[in-house]
């Protein structure tokens, strides 16, 4: 089973490596739960996944696709806005400023939330040093 460095994307680490293999084998050889292969499947982001007596096929464009799935997903995207920047992906070139309008938007909102829990710590550190100077008096 493949072991993907925390904090680096997953589609970067994708290799060529295969032709097909079975949702169970996609989902134990990169570790990506079956309930997730299922909802790509239901989101029609699969176009090169062929059916084969009754259970799917992925090729590596699958897997690549997914990688992506699960990064968005690591990032804080919902599950509606994944849909969205997937389908705008396989649009092509010609999507490309939305996407790019879609990741700066939850960046700013990340950065809206670091910067909230900076003043958070910042008034903790002074009800420390408060409760600190008191001791020392």
């Amino acid at each position: 089973m493949k072991v993907f460095p925390v904090g680096i994307p997953l589609f970067i680490f994708v290799r060529k490596e295969f032709n097909e293999m079975t949702i169970d084998e996609a989902s134990q050889k990169y570790n990506i739960p079956i309930k997730i292969l299922k909802e790509y499947e239901n989101w029609g982001l699969c176009q090169e996944v062929k059916k084969v007596m009754g259970s799917w096929h992925y090729d590596d464009r699958d897997i690549e696709r997914l990688s992506m799935i699960i990064t968005l997903h690591d990032i804080g995207f919902t599950n509606e806005e994944i849909e969205k920047y997937m389908l705008l992906m396989m649009q092509g070139k010609i999507s490309e400023k939305e996407r790019i309008k879609m990741l700066n938007k939850k960046r700013n909102g990340i950065l809206d939330e670091v910067h909230l829990k900076e003043k958070q710590i910042s008034r903790l550190d002074y009800l420390r040093y408060e409760i600190n100077k008191e001791k020392n008096i």
